[in-house]
């Protein structure tokens, strides 16, 4: 699976990180590429994905609330 690290709009960032999760909850990635995945896109893309003490808002309507749960245990998030 080809993840690519710099995303351009939220949107594009928030449907990387569905087919990544999707990708982990189908069996086609382990759960440590998942966890290495969105490390890396929040640690290249920390403004499309925390503003203040909240996930943005396309991130959150893009991605939903049982994704979102696994992005806040994977990066240590808790707000």
């Amino acid at each position: 699976m080809e993840v690519k690290l710099f995303y351009r709009t939220q949107r594009d960032l928030a449907s990387a990180v569905n087919k990544i999760v999707d990708d982990h909850w189908n069996d086609k990635i382990s759960e440590q590429q998942m966890i290495d995945y969105i490390k890396a896109l929040h640690e290249n893309n920390p403004n499309k994905f925390v503003k203040g003490e909240k996930f943005t808002t396309i991130i959150q309507q893009q991605c939903g609330k049982r994704r979102l749960e696994i992005v806040k245990k994977i990066l240590n998030i808790d707000f």
